[in-house]
């Protein structure tokens, strides 16, 4: 089950983050995505749930952060694919252009994958969040050309020039299959 907020936070330690996230989860009813450490040492967590109980919990982890919050994120109404793709459950999609966005920031790479998701009809391949990418994420979606390009336009809007991205209007079995998406 999807809920209508999602909320992200990147802290500077990773003792610090395992406190905060045992203080949102006892203070608020929501379901952490995810809950571990990224690259180079920090510690990530990315909750949802009905949007009094996601700004209930952000509270309890900015109390419990004690200096150590280098971002956060709160969307309100996210994308319902959103949550699924963070979490890295849903069904593997039917592959036709790709388009691939990476972002200084996870907090960016989630801001552009939800606008990305409600501009045109879109699927996401793979979100990835810090892990092995030096505090940078990234995401591949997967859709006609045509969508895909307005997506990653205003992807890419949201988040600012920082952002790069690219499109491959008609992958390769070969690589498909390299990459784990076939």
């Amino acid at each position: 089950m999807s809920y209508p907020a999602l909320a992200l936070l990147e802290l500077a330690s990773i003792p610090r983050g395992m406190v905060v996230g045992d203080a949102l989860v006892k203070r608020a009813a929501v379901q952490l995505l995810r809950a571990h450490p990224i690259d180079p040492g920090k510690y990530l967590l990315v909750f949802e749930g009905e949007v009094a109980e996601v700004e209930e919990a952000l509270q309890a982890a900015a109390e419990a952060a004690a200096g150590a919050l280098i971002d956060r994120l709160y969307l309100s109404f996210a994308h319902e694919a959103l949550a699924p793709a963070i979490a890295g459950r849903g069904p593997a999609p039917r592959i036709e252009a790709l388009g691939i966005v990476e972002t200084p920031t996870l907090a960016a790479s989630v801001v552009g994958l939800d606008k990305a998701l409600k501009t045109a009809p879109v699927r996401v391949v793979e979100l990835r969040l810090g892990a092995g990418l030096g505090g940078k994420g990234y995401f591949v979606l997967t859709g006609d050309l045509y969508d895909m390009q307005a997506s990653l336009e205003a992807a890419v809007a949201a988040i600012g020039s920082e952002a790069t991205h690219e499109i491959i209007a008609q992958p390769h079995a070969d690589f498909l299959r390299g990459a784990h998406y076939a």
